[in-house]
């Protein structure tokens, strides 16, 4: 074991300032960036998750939350042109307002029923499924039971995090629209801290009157014979459409969603705020901390250069131990995050954590750490070796 690293392990509360210094500003970094890339994916989940290797949407738009993602409905019968498509659904959905039902009693008086509480009503944003077995547009973690039980009319299913704010739970019946439905079904891992969502079949959506029959559809899920050719097929087909759409693969449509919360202009200033920030505590609190230690540890490092140690292997011992504590450092902010991640998730909010976004993020620590170390070796000029006969 290197001296630095056996520095560590037996004086670790000198260097957990500096740790936690390091873990701080990577969790400042990590939850800010994880919440916004967390908000996009809230908005794709049903995408992503779903059964569809391919989706078709028009050329201008860069991902499924920037530019116009609709397209005619003619192009519907063209796709089913290439031989290796197996099934087309254009995805539908809309919005409206869900008020919940309460049960009353009719013995009660008017000031008991006050007493009892309005019904809570919400503007929700409503998804569909096609509940044929195995379509194209039923996300892959569906239970086969949560599907028959959205074939039935006017039921719908919402997400586990929307429960208590729509003040409905696993069997009750609330309004959407003014029309009754029933809440057969709880879903988990599609929350939305924006609105919350619904799903229902595209039979209720109809029924409910919000389908859409006119021209332009939503985008174009498409399921292929041989999900591994995927690449090969989207290609192929925009060759098919001349530009009049573009197709995507699922997980090119997933990083541009994920790319796409970054254009906006806000959430740059915002995190690139919490970088600074997070540099500026990182560099100044690590930087004294590994000062103070080194200054506690001076003897010892006086006792080296006597014993005929170089002042480079001393400032390389300095450097190794800051790595050491950076990579502590990183360790402990992945920890941080993902406990806080799974507190944000139980109240709707995503913490999305990458492992681009984890690497950059830890590069980043570990860098602060060797920059403090690095400010810190001019106190190794003190460890006069003459000093220990004082």
């Amino acid at each position: 074991m290197s001296l630095a690293l056996s520095t560590l392990l037996f004086e670790w509360r000198r260097y957990m300032a500096a740790v936690m210094a390091l873990a701080l500003s990577g969790l400042l970094v990590l939850a800010m960036t994880g919440v916004f890339i967390g908000i996009g994916k809230g908005f794709t989940a049903t995408i992503e998750r779903s059964s569809a290797d391919i989706i078709i949407m028009q050329p201008g738009a860069k991902s499924l939350i920037g530019g116009p993602s609709g397209v005619p409905r003619r192009f519907i019968p063209l796709t089913y042109n290439h031989p290796a498509v197996v099934e087309v659904q254009p995805l539908d959905g809309a919005g409206g307002t869900f008020q919940s039902i309460k049960e009353v009693d009719p013995t009660r008086s008017q000031a008991d029923r006050a007493k009892q509480g309005a019904p809570r009503q919400k503007f929700v944003q409503s998804s569909i499924i096609d509940t044929t077995p195995g379509s194209v547009t039923i996300p892959t973690d569906y239970s086969r039971e949560l599907v028959d039980a959205l074939r039935q009319p006017y039921t719908v299913a919402v997400d586990e995090t929307a429960l208590k704010t729509l003040g409905v739970k696993l069997g009750d019946k609330a309004l959407y629209n003014g029309q009754t439905v029933t809440i057969v079904g709880v879903t988990r891992g599609y929350p939305n801290m924006m609105q919350p969502g619904v799903v229902m079949s595209r039979d209720t959506l109809r029924m409910v009157g919000q389908a859409d029959t006119g021209p332009r559809v939503g985008p174009l899920m498409i399921k292929l014979r041989d999900p591994s050719q995927a690449t090969i097929v989207a290609a192929q087909l925009n060759e098919m459409g001349k530009g009049q759409w573009k197709a995507w693969t699922r997980q090119e449509l997933a990083d541009a969603n994920a790319g796409a919360m970054f254009e906006e202009g806000i959430l740059v200033i915002i995190i690139g705020g919490c970088v600074v920030l997070g540099i500026i505590i990182g560099v100044a609190i690590t930087w004294q901390t590994l000062r103070g230690a080194i200054m506690a540890n001076i003897k010892e490092f006086a006792s080296l250069r006597a014993l005929g140690v170089g002042m480079g292997s001393l400032r390389r011992i300095v450097m190794e131990l800051s790595f050491w504590v950076g990579l502590v450092g990183v360790g402990a902010a992945i920890l941080l995050t993902w406990i806080l991640s799974l507190l944000a998730r139980s109240n709707a909010v995503i913490i999305a954590m990458p492992p681009l976004l984890l690497i950059v993020v830890g590069g980043g620590l570990i860098a602060i750490s060797m920059l403090s170390g690095f400010l810190s070796m001019g106190i190794l000029k003190k460890s006069q070796p003459a000093d220990l006969l004082r």
